[in-house]
């Protein structure tokens, strides 16, 4: 129960009370605090290995509702909130990421159970399919598992390769798309279009500055509507030998990335949310 209990709060707070959460034997750290890893670990055990009850006395409790902005004397005295005295901050993981986008843009399907997917299904990325020799690309950027060897912890990097993939994924254009057409039924206003937007995404209203910024990028782009190229189509090689009337016409190639609205409000909405989804408020739990 206290492997578990650890993992739970690791998953919660960035790291464990057993700093060495793939090793809680000899050789991996001492708890912190370990009287409370104890508690939780009896209590754990006696609610019936509820996880759900165990994650919501975690994030319900004053350690994690904290400000994740360290004082003076915090950050002298404990740097690297080893004895948590501030509030967690960590960066969402490749799946929270993709699923956070589906469910702010009201797209995600929310089934319970059954065989893998695609990626393109929309359901939870747990569900997605996975290949152990080829991954998706857009999960191995956000630091997920190859499957290919064990891997107890994941890396937890913030490269420029990942703001790339919230701003040019199909997936996620396609979910900026729909969370624009979904905020832009809410409210007449573009300042409540994006701020309901920026809730949705980023769980919180937006803060003055951050709104006006904001604001000012629909501005720009409702008088330059953004416009996606389609990818270009492959020229059709003849086919000599098959009589005419049994060629096929040669399909259309898809377009590298999903058309943007004919309207330049909607299209500049869907640029914000798009922005929004590659912001650093979206990606990271504070």
């Amino acid at each position: 129960s206290r492997v578990i209990v650890n993992r739970l709060w690791a998953q919660v707070f960035g790291a464990g009370l057993v700093a060495t959460s793939e090793n809680l034997g000899m050789q991996g750290d001492l708890p912190t605090h370990p009287e409370l890893l104890d508690t939780l670990a009896v209590d754990f055990v006696r609610s019936g290995w509820n996880t759900k009850a165990m994650l919501r006395r975690m994030v319900l409790s004053a350690t994690f509702r904290q400000s994740s902005t360290p004082t003076a004397e915090a950050r002298e005295k404990d740097p690297a909130n080893k004895y948590l005295a501030r509030g967690p901050v960590l960066r969402l993981t490749s799946e929270m990421v993709r699923d956070q986008a589906l469910l702010a843009s009201g797209t995600l399907v929310e089934k319970v159970g059954g065989e893998s997917v695609q990626e393109s299904a929309r359901r939870r990325s747990l569900y997605t399919y996975r290949k152990r020799t080829a991954p998706p690309d857009s999960m191995l950027i956000f630091d997920a598992g190859s499957r290919e060897v064990c891997q107890p912890k994941r890396l937890n990097t913030n490269t420029p390769l990942q703001a790339l993939v919230l701003l040019n994924n199909p997936g996620f254009v396609e979910s900026a798309k729909n969370l624009a057409t979904r905020v832009s039924r809410s409210s007449p206003d573009p300042a409540a279009q994006i701020a309901e937007a920026f809730r949705l995404v980023c769980t919180r209203s937006p803060r003055p500055a951050e709104l006006a910024a904001l604001k000012e990028l629909y501005v720009t782009q409702k008088a330059n509507p953004p416009q996606f190229a389609p990818a270009p189509s492959p020229t059709p090689k003849p086919d000599t030998k098959a009589p005419e009337k049994t060629k096929k016409k040669p399909a259309e190639a898809p377009s590298a990335l999903p058309k943007m609205p004919a309207d330049p409000a909607l299209a500049a909405l869907t640029l914000v949310c798009s922005t929004i989804l590659a912001s650093d408020a979206a990606v990271t739990s504070r």
